[in-house]
């Protein structure tokens, strides 16, 4: 059974379901594909605002979720929805999400901002070693420690339009 349109994440399932849920980024695991629960809970209700995106993984402990937003140009940047409010672009695909899981902290959401922090004496995940193997092996990329890059790349594509765009729907 697959998990998703999305090739990237049927692999990320395959291998979620092999070493665990939130087993290799901290508060991270692939949810139900497509569930708006959350959406409809928190943000709108509107049938226009809901087909444009799609929930897919929870981010942090608090009930913080990721979902792709169809852009309109054919691509699927990653947004944050945050469980106190805030909703941010935070990478431009989902392999850069993937490289964002390798920093292994989850982010701290807000109406101004999102943002990674991990304390140098934190301990890493279960099954992060197994995961940045696993990401090398299928897509050659390599862990960050800029996490604030990759968001950065993904909101000056993406923030501005998404900004726009939201502002239709939400108060």
């Amino acid at each position: 059974m697959t998990y998703s349109p999305v090739p990237e994440l049927n692999l990320l399932k395959a291998f979620q379901d092999e070493h665990g849920y939130e087993s290799y980024s901290e508060c991270f695991g692939l949810d139900d594909w497509n569930d708006g629960s959350g959406l409809t809970a928190g943000w709108s209700k509107d049938p226009e605002f809901l087909a444009r995106l799609t929930p897919f993984a929870r981010a942090t402990g608090g009930g913080s979720f990721y979902a792709l937003w169809a852009a309109g140009d054919g691509t699927l940047p990653v947004v944050v929805f945050g469980d106190e409010g805030g909703e941010h672009v935070v990478a431009r695909d989902v392999r850069e999400l993937f490289q964002l899981l390798t920093f292994d902290s989850e982010p701290m959401v807000d109406h101004d901002g999102v943002t990674f922090y991990r304390d140098p004496d934190d301990e890493h995940s279960e099954a992060r070693d197994e995961f940045l193997a696993w990401l090398q092996t299928h897509f050659g990329l390599a862990a960050t420690d800029d996490p604030e890059g990759i968001v950065g790349a993904a909101q000056a594509e993406y923030g501005e339009r998404f900004t726009t765009w939201k502002s239709a729907y939400l108060d």
